[in-house]
């Protein structure tokens, strides 16, 4: 009888279908509807910073992968998905070359210097944000476009809810509501229309690309802390009000969930996005700044490496020393 042959292989030997780029393709289907909206509500303006912003992000990497004779990995998508992120932080008005400067930061800086996808510790996209709001401050803050539906913009200055109710001149009703909701707003272009980002992030959480620990502690802990602390008296639709305006969809979603910059345990990934949330009420209820959800999330992903050192789960036959 004939001896079994046995093929001889490295680890591992149990393999799992999802790659980089189809990671990158449904991240990429799930923003498309919030971009949409964005281009709807605030005009080609905001397609312009879209386009300009992915296309930078793609070729500063392409360049730095030439120049440092590393493999060109554009082809996976994370340069895209870098800067169509940054693209919706940002306010559709501003000068097109601020988005080429972002994404450079983003790119090089954050990404590529400290070895490329995978070993950044701070999440590009939003550290490229803040580079910007840090060196441009004032073109950050009040280069809106006041939208009205279906994108009949002019190109003017606005405040954004959030800069309105810290100020203390706006209170949302119900017909805010359903504005905040549907994306008829001022703001950047990845705040308008809550629909479209949580249709997207409901799609990550369907898909298995993202599990429902950082958004859902992120948002809770947001809307408790703006129900308790609201400045006005505990309000449940200045809770609300919170959760749809503002980027903290977007934050909750698609950038605290970004693989190398959030914990790698289930108790590591609620810690991160409860602190997250607390960051973010804290900032916008009591800072100088209405909007907390960037810096929230970069001052979290630098405590990743101690939540994950204190929340990953005891080898098997391992006892603690001293025990």
């Amino acid at each position: 009888m004939e001896r079994p042959r046995y093929t001889v292989t490295a680890t591992p030997h149990i393999r799992a279908s999802d790659s980089i780029e189809r990671t990158m393709y449904y991240v990429l289907i799930a923003l498309a509807p919030a971009a949409v909206m964005g281009v709807v509500f605030f005009g080609l303006r905001a397609l312009a910073v879209i386009g300009i912003s992915i296309a930078s992000a793609v070729i500063f990497e392409a360049l730095y992968q030439k120049l440092t004779r590393k493999p060109v990995t554009v082809k996976d998508g994370s340069a895209v998905i870098t800067g169509l992120l940054l693209a919706m932080t940002l306010p559709p008005a501003l000068p097109l070359w601020m988005p080429v400067i972002g994404s450079f930061a983003a790119i090089v800086l954050v990404k590529q210097l400290f070895g490329g996808l995978g070993h950044n510790f701070l999440n590009p996209a939003l550290a490229g944000r803040a580079i910007l709001m840090a060196a441009y401050a004032s073109p950050m803050t009040v280069a809106f476009y006041t939208p009205n539906v279906w994108g009949s913009v002019d190109a003017v200055t606005s405040a954004t809810p959030l800069l309105l109710m810290e100020s203390g001149v706006f209170t949302p009703s119900a017909p805010d509501f359903l504005a905040s909701f549907a994306g008829n707003i001022g703001g950047s272009i990845g705040e308008t229309a809550a629909f479209a980002l949580l249709a997207g992030g409901l799609f990550l959480l369907v898909k298995k690309v993202i599990t429902w620990h950082i958004p859902v502690s992120f948002i809770a802990s947001a809307g408790v802390l703006a129900f308790l602390l609201n400045p006005g008296g505990v309000s449940g639709g200045i809770a609300l009000y919170h959760i749809l305006a503002g980027g903290l969809l977007l934050g909750a979603f698609f950038m605290a969930t970004d693989y190398p910059t959030s914990p790698v345990t289930p108790v590591g990934k609620v810690i991160f996005g409860a602190g997250c949330g607390v960051i973010t009420m804290v900032i916008r209820l009591y800072g100088g700044y209405p909007e907390g959800v960037a810096y929230a999330i970069l001052l979290m992903n630098l405590a990743v490496p101690l939540i994950d050192r204190y929340t990953r789960p005891r080898v098997l036959g391992i006892k603690k020393r001293g025990a």
